[in-house]
């Protein structure tokens, strides 16, 4: 019985977090961390020595010889670089040494990750710093330590610094509405966050023969197999040895790092699987996901399979997305969008949810470019996601309420009823007083807003520090002229009906796959940007940088900057996948078809000499031959449009690359997917989607 994992026992141990702290450190020094964690203060040199003294010992207990500064950059996923403890004594002997100095801050090369010309090649200085909110850990034989990224000059170069400084913020405006409806207990607004997680895992042997998969993470070719996900048996279903074992060795390492990883089970495509975690507050739950990120894909090796983030692996099947789920809490333990009991009656509640709601509308288009990347595009609005046409769903008793409270008319409760199942020996169920709406951007679940349209391998960061950023500044309005009002109650009922009835149309609880959300979006004036060209420049839209700098989240140079970031990421995917598409079909599909298309043309002529007929085989070689023809041509088409994407001007050339290269792509793909449904598979050059998806 020994293999039995004691979870409690494991559960974050090699986590350097506050009980452990608390164990290894003196009472005043430990007093000291609290303190700066509390007050946002900085740490003296002393007592940084003596933790990072403490955390040394711990980590080589662990069996670490290395510490690394643990950041994220502008690259969507995170950076290391490795120093060992060891310290020359002169006598030709080494020993472990670890700093406060060394602890606190670090250097890497700041010009060479992604800066949107904030470093120039030359300017090379960039700094890591300790971030003594997030534990640090031991993987791999390396201590982590959780840092910023910034320049030289201050500017962040990183995910982390502004989400932090957006965590304070709506924190701070949180704090003075609580204030105004009693509240003097509370010291600080969480924001807490749950991100759950959908990939894919094939074995590693098939993927390794897909170039496009290997270079792209995505398929650019592929004609759909006889079976897809139409049965809906992979849902929930029995979830396979191979990958159970896989999911039961990512359990232990994500548990054992502190992960709160609670809920898995089979997605609704083949070989699509999903991962949930426990809520937590948004600076953990945004390091908890990239790590996650990470160790997926090495523990996926060590099983000889590949984990897939990429948002649409696979045409014709879901793609893979993850739901963040937001909410605001106060430290004392109380949920800001908990409706109670009575949530007609509850007037922080409805304040709180007015400035959600106003925030969204007047900030949809932001909410819609944290989301606009190159491997989302294939995703939103596929009638598999939320569509890009960014709404609230809240449900039919919040509606109502809502309502009553435009049309100044009291709100009749309806009976919530009992739900019942049919079966005599199973209990009533109290029925939900709403149903779920899956096609909704930003669904109202009970106490938080799931926020469905990010995709499954990007960084939850970016989102967040929109949702936080945008609430702040309702809130800082709202208490702005609240703090003024002479009659308080009168003032908070005025302001929440102005805000309803004013903001109304970002509520929607219909169908948002429809065609017709479409033309009701367009009259009540919303955003539908539906793709990454069309929505990134509202990311420097006047009114945008405004609300970041005004803030304090970001300075204009740094937003303008990753508005460069985000645009140069997308044309170079863009470019990469198409480059790819001209390679495997000129050295891999062609060749296999003509191939194919020879050796018929010589069991014809064969068949001929014994005048026996061929008439099968030559139509099939003339099919053969047609999209063969049809493919070249497509291809040179699209090696000239290649060819002639705009230089230097980054916006144009995105928009060149969703007008002319998507469209030149999707005309490549659809006459190889035909060549691939005549070719015997003898001649085929990789995996089809019946070997990757029904292996």
């Amino acid at each position: 019985m020994s293999d039995i994992l004691n979870v409690p026992e494991i559960f974050g141990s090699d986590v350097f977090n506050e009980t452990t702290m608390r164990q290894r450190l003196p009472q005043h020094i430990f007093e000291a961390w609290k303190s700066c964690i509390a007050t946002g203060s900085q740490l003296t040199l002393e007592v940084a020595n003596e933790i990072a003294e403490a955390m040394k010992i711990w980590a080589l207990e662990k069996g670490a010889t290395h510490y690394t500064h643990w950041f994220q950059p502008m690259t969507g996923i995170t950076a290391e670089k490795h120093d060992s403890f060891i310290a020359p004594t002169g006598d030709g002997r080494v020993i472990m040494e670890f700093s406060g100095k060394e602890l606190v801050k670090g250097e890497s090369d700041g010009s060479s990750f992604p800066n949107g010309g904030l470093r120039a090649t030359f300017e090379a200085r960039g700094y890591t710093a300790w971030d003594p909110t997030s534990s640090a850990f031991v993987r791999d034989g390396s201590l982590y330590i959780p840092t910023c990224f910034f320049s030289y000059t201050g500017e962040s170069l990183d995910k982390k610094t502004p989400l932090l400084r957006s965590v304070d913020e709506v924190s701070r405006e949180a704090v003075r509405i609580l204030r105004l409806f009693g509240d003097t207990e509370t010291k600080r607004v969480i924001c807490c966050v749950g991100a759950e997680q959908e990939y894919f895992l094939l074995p590693r042997d098939l993927y390794a023969q897909r170039e496009d998969l290997r270079l792209t993470g995505r398929t650019l070719f592929g004609a759909q197999p006889p079976k897809g996900q139409e049965l809906d048996d992979h849902y929930f279903g029995t979830i396979r040895t191979r990958v159970s074992s896989f999911m039961k060795d990512l359990d232990e390492q994500l548990w054992r790092l502190g992960i709160l990883s609670k809920t898995k089970h089979n997605e609704g495509a083949p070989c699509q699987h999903e991962l949930a975690p426990i809520y937590t507050d948004v600076n953990t739950a945004c390091d908890d996901n990239q790590m996650m990120m990470s160790i997926m894909k090495k523990c996926a090796a060590k099983h000889n399979l590949v984990c897939l983030l990429h948002e649409k692996p696979f045409a014709g099947v879901n793609g893979s997305g993850k739901h963040n789920n937001w909410s605001l809490a106060t430290d004392t333990g109380k949920n800001l969008f908990s409706p109670g009991k009575t949530p007609s009656q509850n007037a922080r509640f409805l304040l709180f949810l007015a400035a959600f709601l106003k925030g969204i509308d007047e900030y949809q288009d932001f909410l819609r470019c944290t989301v606009a990347f190159a491997g989302n595009d294939h995703r939103l609005g596929g009638g598999e996601a939320p569509p890009a046409i960014v709404s609230v769903f809240l449900g039919d008793e919040l509606n109502g309420i809502i309502q009553s409270i435009i049309d100044g008319t009291k709100y009749e409760q309806e009976d919530k009823g009992m739900l019942r199942i049919g079966v005599d020996v199973m209990p009533s169920i109290p029925k939900d007083t709403t149903d779920r709406n899956r096609t909704s951007p930003l669904a109202f679940t009970g106490n938080k807003f799931e926020f469905r349209m990010l995709g499954s391998s990007q960084s939850i960061s970016g989102p967040n520090i929109a949702l936080n950023t945008i609430m702040a500044e309702e809130l800082h309005q709202f208490a702005d002229r609240l703090e003024q009002a002479s009659d308080f109650d009168k003032e908070l009922h005025a302001l929440i009906c102005e805000v309803f009835t004013n903001h109304q149309r970002i509520i929607f609880s219909g169908n948002g796959y429809s065609d017709e959300w479409k033309w009701e979006a367009a009259r009540r004036g919303l955003s539908n940007l539906v793709s990454t060209a069309d929505a990134l420049p509202a990311y420097v839209a006047p009114k945008n940088i405004e609300l970041f700098t005004k803030h304090g989240i970001f300075t204009e140079n740094e937003m303008r900057a990753r508005h460069a970031i985000h645009l140069e990421s997308y044309n170079k995917i863009m470019a990469i996948e198409a480059r790819t598409m001209e390679d495997m079909a000129m050295h891999q599909i062609l060749p296999a078809a003509m191939r194919y298309t020879h050796s018929l043309c010589e069991g014809v002529a064969a068949k001929k000499e014994l005048g026996a007929s061929a008439n099968a085989e030559s139509q099939l070689i003339r099919n053969l031959s047609s999209s063969t023809d049809a493919l070249y041509e497509h291809v040179g088409k699209l090696h000239n449009c290649l060819a002639a994407v705009p230089k230097n001007a980054p916006e144009v050339a995105a928009r060149y690359y969703r007008n002319v290269i998507v469209p030149a792509m999707e005309d490549v793909r659809a006459e190889a997917d035909i060549l691939e449904a005549l070719t015997d598979k003898r001649y085929w050059p990789y995996p089809t989607y019946s070997d990757l998806l029904f292996y």
